[in-house]
């Protein structure tokens, strides 16, 4: 069998302009180590988008989600990765259950209006914009090399 990309899910968490972030600080070998990200991760055999973002969501917080918005695919090439990445992105505001620790890094509720400031890739800087946007879904590919964003297209348009 040929790989030709992994799927990925990411979700953000709104409470009272809020966004619930995992700082990835636990594991030494994480390629998002020390950055601030959204709660997700790797699809499981026979898992459909929304069947991953929920069982990773229940896994890294405890929370079950009541709510959820499918908003885009963001496709990450880079010269680190063998095969492209492929993330389906979701917003959700309405969840039950109570918050556990994370075994990948630090959850915390993050104003909105504070993101940016936080140590993350460049590429989530652009798909967190369109999130507070009215954009119905999108699609943005974002090229890297290392950890420098080169490219960066949004609906097939260069914005970078």
């Amino acid at each position: 069998m040929e790989l030709r990309g992994k799927n990925t899910t990411l979700c953000y968490i709104e409470r009272d302009g809020q966004y619930l972030m995992l700082h990835r600080t636990k594991k030494s070998d994480d390629e998002n180590h020390d950055k601030w990200i959204g709660i997700g991760g790797k699809f499981e055999a026979f898992e459909s988008p929304y069947d991953c973002v929920l069982r990773e969501v229940k896994e890294e917080t405890g929370l079950t989600l009541t709510s959820l918005r499918y908003r885009g695919i963001v496709t990450f090439v880079s010269d680190q990765m063998p095969v492209a990445e492929y993330m389906h992105l979701f917003t959700s505001d309405a969840f039950t259950g109570e918050m556990i620790s994370c075994d990948e890094g630090d959850l915390e509720w993050i104003p909105i209006e504070d993101l940016l400031k936080l140590p993350m890739w460049e590429g989530d800087k652009i798909f967190l914009d369109l999130l507070q946007t009215a954009e119905p879904f999108f699609s943005l590919k974002l090229v890297y090399e290392g950890e420098i964003l080169r490219e960066a297209w949004l609906n097939e348009r260069k914005i970078l």
